[in-house]
């Protein structure tokens, strides 16, 4: 047994992930699969954050954040992805223990700074629309850098809290994670230990981590409304609107996945629904968010196709 196991009451040195399917016909399916979404994944986000670095017109506050999302991206993939698709190759299932909660730790650590990022990102669209003339003083260079360094402080102190708390649980019964990543709730269940006080541990962080930068996100949000409802031309509001679609509907989907995973904790057993839920969270949404992007937007479109071809798009 391992000596630091032995100190904090833990038998258990490895856990055994069951992965999405656990028929042997079907792992290979899974596989080409999930590595070409990674693949998209990657590619994608890099793209994006290449155009943002070639295209002088994207070197504004809003394309800084994405630029940073981008990498958010990429790494919240590679936290989950290439450990379950190694499994797959091996066809070994176990993951150590302390490699579990290393994975715990990252994938809180960069979805914590995603909550924040976003949340600078509406207060950005807040200070474009409704106070314009104090725009390039209210989001200089130095406020960008401060917001995203105050995003990684904050997520890094969330992450580094859970990895304690669940590494003072005890775990030395089944040791059988239903779900292809280590992730919190499944761990509670396989705990020996009480998990009441790990769980309001989540709750009340989460409110502070989710509930606070959503309620900021609504705020800001409310406020653009009312002020483009306010602008009389009809192209004046499509504009204003069309640069406030692609981040509500990434803001959507990151919220709604991350509220379901996390606020089921009552549940007996993991399910395959949390295994969907994975998906959507930690593959679906970064794949998704170069293609909400750059879909209506011209300035991403020609800096990508430059990217691509060497080129600059015609005007």
């Amino acid at each position: 047994m391992d000596p630091e196991s032995r100190t904090n009451g833990t038998t258990v040195t490895e856990f055994i992930l069951l992965g999405l399917v656990e028929t042997p016909g079907l792992q290979p399916v899974v596989f080409v699969v999930f590595l070409f979404a990674y693949l998209v994944t990657v590619g994608g986000n890099l793209s994006i954050l290449a155009a943002i670095l070639v295209e002088p017109k994207l070197h504004t506050p809003m394309y800084f954040f994405l630029g940073n999302l981008s990498v958010l991206d990429v790494g919240c993939i590679t936290v989950t992805v290439p450990s379950m698709l190694a499994r797959l190759l091996s066809h070994k299932r176990t993951v150590p223990y302390r490699a579990c909660l290393t994975q715990i730790f990252f994938f809180h650590l960069l979805a914590g700074v995603d909550c924040f990022l976003l949340t600078a990102m509406a207060y950005d669209r807040f200070l474009a629309i409704c106070r314009p003339l104090t725009y390039s003083t209210q989001m200089s260079q130095t406020v960008q850098k401060i917001l995203v360094a105050v995003s990684w402080a904050l997520a890094f102190t969330n992450a580094l809290t859970h990895t304690v708390a669940i590494a003072t649980l005890n775990f030395c019964g089944p040791n059988v994670i239903n779900h292809f990543y280590c992730d919190l709730p499944q761990l509670f269940q396989l705990s020996c230990s009480s998990t009441q006080l790990n769980e309001l541990l989540l709750f009340a962080v989460g409110f502070i981590m989710a509930g606070t930068p959503l309620a900021l996100i609504i705020t800001s949000y409310a406020h653009v409304a009312a002020a483009v409802l306010r602008i009389r031309s009809a192209e004046g509001r499509k504009k204003a609107f069309s640069t406030c679609g692609s981040h509500l509907t990434v803001v959507g989907i990151f919220y709604g996945t991350g509220v379901f995973s996390y606020m089921r904790l009552g549940s007996v057993e993991a399910s395959d629904k949390d295994k969907g839920i994975g998906i959507l969270n930690t593959v679906i949404s970064p794949m998704l968010n170069p293609l909400i992007y750059s879909l209506r937007n011209p300035d991403v479109q020609g800096a990508l196709w430059q990217v691509l071809t060497g080129k600059r798009a015609l005007a």
